[in-house]
């Protein structure tokens, strides 16, 4: 197991295109309900962010918890590049350098959850916004995905060339310095 290892960090230094790397980030914010709420939650986002977010809404009716379809109820930014390492950096510091491992999943993509936007680094309080928890969710690939998604020739990628849950933990455990539990 650990000769594979060792074979699989020398190819990735060999070959650019086995190289893991984080294709993007997106954090959401579920408030539930349209108003007050939901428009404080996107100032915030923006100010986490610096990027406007994206208003979300209710595929369908939920009368338990009183939300109806086409209403909006959540935010959403999605970051890609610098702005995305940069923001993952300091949520990972929120919650500690810390992630379980069943955070991710079978491709390698995982999500955490930040209870207070105020864990974030930087940020103060501000009482007229309150405070928000959001989720983050990263899509971790290889170069060569947009192959699958391209409209014009479109095509598959070998399942060799998808990354597997050890991979991403040890990519993220060695670019980010997070310990995976």
């Amino acid at each position: 197991m650990a000769e594979a290892a060792v074979r699989e960090r020398v190819e990735e230094q060999e070959n650019p295109m086995r190289r893991l790397r984080i294709e993007k980030v997106v954090v959401n914010c579920s408030v539930g309900e349209a108003g007050a709420r939901l428009e404080r939650a996107v100032k915030i986002l923006e100010m986490l962010t610096g990027q406007k977010p994206s208003i979300r809404k209710a595929k369908k009716t939920i009368k338990g918890f009183g939300i109806h379809k086409g209403e909006p109820i959540a935010a959403m930014v999605t970051l890609r590049k610098e702005r995305a390492i940069e923001f993952l950096k300091r949520a990972f510091e929120a919650v500690r350098n810390t992630i379980k491992a069943e955070s991710f999943d079978e491709h390698g993509n995982f999500a955490f959850g930040v209870k207070e936007h105020l864990d974030m680094p930087g940020t103060r309080y501000d009482p007229e916004l309150g405070i928000i928890g959001f989720d983050v969710i990263v899509h971790v690939a290889r170069p060569g995905i947009r192959v699958t998604r391209r409209r014009i020739r479109r095509s598959r990628i070998s399942r060799s060339h998808r990354p597997t849950r050890e991979e991403a933990i040890e990519f993220v455990k060695r670019e980010f310095g997070v310990n995976v539990v």
